[in-house]
């Protein structure tokens, strides 16, 4: 396996050359909200945009054939890049869409044996995003089902030990990775749980897809959801996963155009899955965008972009542990981890150390990050969050801590320590 050559990378993303305030390099660390996005996906919406831009699956002239090759190329790539079908890939607006739909179809009576109803159990777990906790509150006030939910352990795994399920288990939910801690969890066990007693899986794979070699078939989930946005390609489409034995069985989530097979006064039939959850006219240069993501990424192998975060997160958990009086919310150790570091600074609310990062060019994500319920679980109302991607280095996480340290002398919390780690080679 090659290294990633970093240099090269950034020379794709023209935003990382840029200064902010007052002549500052960029060093962006805030790629667990949303990616940076390189020359060839700008290319390839450009190109679309400028040369086949017309309506899929509608028009018999030749540029919206061209259209449609686009936009089904592009749902090849993306549904071989997580080892899919073609069918089993549907294009929402983001993955909080994805995950909405699922939920919602599933406290459908039209979804017959896999619909959710009174008496049925959902479970999650304490650290999941809103995203993959709000959608099945609601299923579960909606249907009169029950949600119950792991807990967290004190480095912010999900404790699957933490929970029993029963024969009242319809669906768990489970977070691959944590937007919060980074903790990636044993999706297979989980899922071997969830089988045991008949329960349907779904996957938020948000924080995997875009860092790791994800293949929803040999994890055997039956649902997943991720974003274009974290992985290099366009805001506004997201990815909904399904088995296709399950999606040919579920109701649509919206109706109108292009979903349809036979409508008349009294009554419509519904397409084939995908078409049959992408209602409407769809972002067709996004999905074109998100393809070119998905090749950038091929092209660059995911086992090394892995291996690259691995040892960056190494290198910032080492670091980060010089810094007196900065603990780590999440796994301290580099072990069954993603390249999101979460921590606390004591002395500092991470809003006034967001503050500081930004006067020396650090981007960071402070708050609760879509996750309160996860924050309450490991006791911190906040915590500053620096997350990791293919194009950063180590000279950035040397900047974040050197960020921090300004920020202690500024506040007035500093202590002197030992800064004697080395860089990884």
């Amino acid at each position: 396996m090659t290294p990633l050559d970093t240099a090269a990378i950034r020379a794709d993303f023209p935003i990382l050359s840029r200064t902010v305030r007052d002549g500052r390099p960029l060093v962006y660390l805030d790629s667990g909200a949303t990616a940076q996005r390189p020359l060839q996906v700008l290319d390839a919406e450009r190109t679309f945009l400028t040369e086949h831009n017309a309506p899929v699956h509608r028009g018999a002239y030749e540029i919206a054939e061209e259209a449609t090759d686009s936009y089904e190329s592009a749902r090849d790539a993306i549904a071989r890049f997580v080892g899919a079908a073609d069918e089993e890939i549907a294009f929402t607006k983001n993955a909080t869409e994805a995950l909405n739909e699922v939920a919602y179809v599933l406290g459908d009576p039209r979804a017959g044996d896999l619909a959710v109803g009174p008496g049925d159990e959902i479970v999650v777990s304490e650290i999941e995003h809103h995203a993959n906790l709000v959608p099945w509150q609601e299923l579960a006030q909606r249907t009169g089902a029950t949600l119950r939910w792991y807990s967290a352990t004190p480095d912010g795994r999900i404790d699957l030990d933490s929970l029993g399920l029963s024969e009242r288990t319809r669906v768990v939910a489970l977070t691959h990775q944590s937007n919060v801690t980074g903790a990636q969890l044993d999706v297979a066990e989980a899922v071997r749980r969830a089988r045991a007693v008949g329960a349907l899986f779904v996957l938020d794979a948000c924080q995997s897809v875009p860092h790791m070699s994800v293949d929803f078939h040999a994890l055997d989930v039956d649902f997943a959801a991720f974003s274009g946005h974290k992985m290099l390609g366009p805001n506004g489409v997201g990815v909904l996963y399904g088995k296709s034995s399950l999606m040919r069985e579920l109701p649509p989530f919206l109706t109108g155009g292009s979903m349809i097979e036979i409508v008349t006064m009294e009554k419509t039939t519904y397409a084939a899955p995908p078409q049959r959850f992408e209602a409407g006219t769809q972002m067709t240069s996004q999905v074109v965008g998100l393809g070119a993501a998905v090749e950038y990424l091929q092209a660059l192998g995911m086992d090394a972009v892995a291996a690259h975060e691995h040892e960056l997160t190494g290198y910032a958990l080492e670091r980060l542990s010089t810094v007196e009086g900065l603990r780590i919310v999440g796994p301290a150790e580099n072990v069954d981890r993603g390249s999101a570091v979460s921590f606390v600074v004591d002395g500092i609310h991470p809003h006034d150390l967001g503050q500081v990062l930004d006067d020396h060019g650090v981007c960071i994500r402070v708050g609760h990050h879509c996750a309160w319920p996860a924050h309450r679980a490991l006791g911190v109302q906040a915590t500053a969050r620096a997350s990791f991607y293919l194009y950063n280095t180590a000279e950035e996480v040397d900047a974040l801590v050197d960020a921090i340290r300004a920020a202690q002398q500024f506040f007035g919390t500093a202590v002197e320590e030992d800064q004697n780690v080395r860089q990884p080679q």
